[in-house]
């Protein structure tokens, strides 16, 4: 299995970046893809996931209403279309697949939990 991150860049406080994250590899059951990000010094924090069995997400609170996550199955691929950035979002952020959970319409798991990881993709929101 093997995730890769694409997509970020430097962007102005009020801008827009588009994330994705590419998966390979065969999976026999549904899973939940959640992407996650780091800040210099901080610890890794859940952003947002879907589900891949009936396409449930879910938001931190810190980016509801600002970021978006979609799927395109026939392309392995997770988006996280993220508007109205601010500086307090600059961090690497990366995509990870839990394989014990099916849905996040609940909640997203914790970073511990997730199986797989890609390298991540920085994102800079800065004038």
């Amino acid at each position: 299995v093997q995730l890769v991150e694409s997509g970020g860049g430097l962007v102005q406080p009020g801008g827009s970046l588009r994330l994705s994250c590419a998966a390979s590899g065969g999976f026999l059951s549904y899973y939940v893809i959640t992407w996650f990000r780091q800040a210099p010094g901080k610890q890794r924090e859940g952003v947002s996931c879907i589900s891949t069995s009936d396409g449930s997400t879910y938001y931190a609170d810190s980016v509801k209403g600002r970021f978006t996550i979609s799927r395109d199955g026939a392309k392995n691929t997770v988006y996280l279309q993220m508007n109205i950035l601010k500086p307090e979002d600059t961090a690497v952020y990366y995509c990870a697949i839990d394989l014990d959970r099916a849905f996040c319409s609940s909640g997203m798991g914790r970073a511990g939990s997730m199986d797989y990881w890609g390298k991540g993709t920085q994102v800079t929101v800065s004038s």
